[in-house]
């Protein structure tokens, strides 16, 4: 079949069913036989994260609380050991200070760790954890990239 032809075709304004000579005669349906049972058998030894992560603690938890209520599901996630990552930025100004004032007491009195991580997020670590920051600390603080 010629470019114009192929193009022609492609474009549906020639029928091109009459060309036979590209399709293969030993084509086989793959279908016809019975499947397998063992065809779609996961590994045993792959895990599914979220399991895998539940039972060796690590784990966590992201809230974005509607308002003050949501507090309590942040101080039971913490309490449980999982570190909490709080999202203010969905809740009134006043409502989200008095999260920050209860998250700030609640890791003052489980020993762990309250981050701003970003405007209106908050990390908060128990006393077990150690957040690593992107920061060396061999690297002077007015390096290249401090050119102001």
């Amino acid at each position: 079949m010629g470019s114009v032809r192929k193009a022609s075709a492609w474009l549906g304004l020639v029928d091109d069913s009459g060309d036979e000579r590209y399709y293969d005669e030993e084509y086989t349906d793959y279908a016809e036989g019975p499947v397998p049972s063992d065809a779609w058998v996961t590994d045993p030894r792959v895990r599914v994260a979220a399991d895998a992560a539940q039972e060796t603690g690590r784990r966590i938890a992201t809230v974005t609380p509607d308002g003050f209520r949501d507090a309590r599901g942040i101080g039971e996630l913490f309490r449980d050991g999982v570190p909490v990552i709080v999202n203010l930025s969905a809740m009134e100004p006043s409502d989200a200070k008095r999260v920050v004032d209860f998250a700030a007491g609640l890791t003052f009195g489980l020993r762990g760790d309250i981050e701003r991580v970003a405007n209106r997020v908050f990390l908060l670590t128990p006393a077990d954890y150690t957040v690593v920051s992107g920061e060396s600390a061999g690297r002077a603080s007015d390096g290249f990239f401090n050119q102001s």
